[in-house]
């Protein structure tokens, strides 16, 4: 897991080189930022990843880039992430992560890749259809 540190924002990394990456999912778009030569921070939005991830599910999902890199805990990361649900927003950040990780060594390509960190989930919400309660589903008839 990343190290906690409390009052650490985005400020504290001012000025220092950084690799940057944009993950999307369903609404949400996430920009990734990787500091090398780090202790493990990983900030999302202003406040430590596990006060804005409460889901363990969640928190796994978006830290397997790093762990199959074999850099948890090497790299301080922050994050912008906007739009969407926890989940889709989880997902955005893996896929920056990923992208991110590339630029730092392009040697983990086929390992990423490989596991399907570098594809970006296309699915998105169905728009409503006029007439119809949902995207599909249609109101009960009254003949009944």
């Amino acid at each position: 897991m990343a190290a906690v540190v409390e009052g650490l924002t985005f400020e504290a990394f001012k000025g220092r080189p950084y690799v940057e990456g944009v993950g999307r999912r369903k609404r949400a778009v996430a920009r990734v930022r990787l500091y090398t030569g780090g202790r493990g921070v990983f900030i999302v939005n202003n406040k430590p990843v596990q006060d804005y991830f409460v889901r363990e599910q969640d928190l796994h999902h978006l830290f397997e880039p790093l762990r199959l890199a074999g850099l948890e805990g090497k790299l301080d990361v922050t994050v912008r992430v906007e739009g969407g649900g926890l989940t889709g927003q989880a997902g955005a950040i893996r896929l920056g992560l990923a992208r991110a990780l590339l630029l730092v060594d392009p040697g983990l390509r086929p390992l990423l890749k490989q596991h399907g960190m570098l594809t970006r989930d296309p699915r998105e919400k169905e728009r409503k259809k006029p007439g119809l309660r949902r995207a599909r589903k249609a109101p009960q008839s009254p003949k009944r």
